[in-house]
């Protein structure tokens, strides 16, 4: 009888245990393997990831290995690839062009995340309120998202920018960015207008889960394709914003920093009319547009991550095709996804 008693209590225990292992599986697969898969099925968002990643390793890594630029570490205006000392040449100081771009790097990412999630959050926030509630509150948070976008954004970032003095990316960025919501609330609200009917929405509402937990749960999910190329167009709103701020002085810095980097060919080299100095200004102009373009890719392919046909087809949970070889399932997806390059 205790054999018996103790068999049950280990049977009732190893399932637990199996359920835990299965809900930490059925996540891992949800939200970061079937992720990856979408991703590498497409030829746009492989090669924007492998771009955002090379700039996240140069951010992180690359400032660990490539030494700290200073004055007269080279001879002066040395070309690219004229010495693998200096791949991308010297700058008028004698300053390693890689080394000045590979140090701007991290300052640059935390301004781009900064001002983006400040963006998306923002506008998401207020969109999905005013959308979701109506009355009062819509009218309230629609009056001061129209007065938001009647202040002209560059005069606004440009006085913010000189009163403010701010050393910080992070408060760079969300400078950048500060009305910069207005429009994507008021879109993302229109988006609410016609979700909020939805049947899936009115069982929510009678089945009485609070107003937090129907934006979150069934509203904000339908949003995210629209709110990740919009990220994407924040974040290269900053990048374009701050590196012509740093071009033109009204942010000023002793760090690293693409734009100084262009202002100084500019004023000190005349980069735009001689050969032997072009390369000190076209070299942070194609990092900056590598950058933007990598993210523009990523946001085109990273479309069909919220798709929940593409997402079930690319789940292990999913039983395969009866051809059982993945080449229909492929070929499905790249229908339905508009094909890839």
């Amino acid at each position: 009888m205790e054999s018996e008693t103790s068999t049950s209590q280990f049977d009732v225990t190893e399932a637990s245990t199996e359920t835990r292992v299965e809900r930490l599986h059925q996540r891992v697969e949800q939200y970061l393997l079937v992720p990856l898969r979408i991703v590498w099925t497409d030829k746009r968002a492989r090669f924007g990831s492998f771009i955002i990643f090379l700039y996240f390793l140069m951010g992180t890594v690359g400032v660990a290995v490539v030494r700290q630029p200073k004055a007269n570490q080279g001879e002066r205006l040395l070309a690219p690839f004229e010495t693998m000392a200096f791949p991308l040449g010297t700058d008028g100081l004698g300053r390693g062009i890689l080394a000045q771009i590979v140090h701007a790097t991290p300052y640059m990412l935390k301004m781009v995340f900064a001002g983006a999630v400040f963006t998306v959050t923002v506008a998401t926030i207020v969109g999905t309120l005013a959308g979701y509630k109506g009355g009062t509150v819509d009218s309230a948070l629609m009056t001061i998202t129209d007065i938001a976008m009647t202040i002209p954004g560059l005069p606004l970032v440009i006085v913010l920018a000189v009163i403010i003095d701010p050393k910080s990316p992070f408060v760079i960025g969300i400078v950048l960015s500060i009305n910069a919501w207005a429009g994507l609330a008021r879109a993302i609200r229109s988006e609410v207008l016609s979700l909020r009917h939805e049947s899936y929405v009115e069982a929510s509402r009678v089945l009485g889960l609070s107003t937090s937990n129907i934006l979150r749960q069934d509203v904000v999910p339908n949003l995210m394709p629209y709110i990740t190329m919009n990220f994407v167009q924040a974040a290269r709103t900053v990048i374009f914003g701050s590196v012509g701020l740093y071009f033109l002085g009204i942010l000023t810095t002793n760090a690293p920093n693409w734009g100084k980097m262009m202002n100084l060919a500019y004023r000190t080299a005349g980069a735009l009319y001689t050969l032997e100095t072009a390369h000190w200004l076209i070299m942070p102009m194609l990092t900056i547009v590598l950058f933007s373009l990598g993210l523009t890719l990523f946001a085109q392919g990273a479309d069909r991550l919220f798709n929940p046909r593409i997402r079930a087809r690319h789940s292990d949970d999913t039983p395969d095709d009866s051809s059982g070889d993945g080449t229909a399932d492929e070929t499905t997806v790249s229908t339905n996804s508009g094909g890839a390059l």
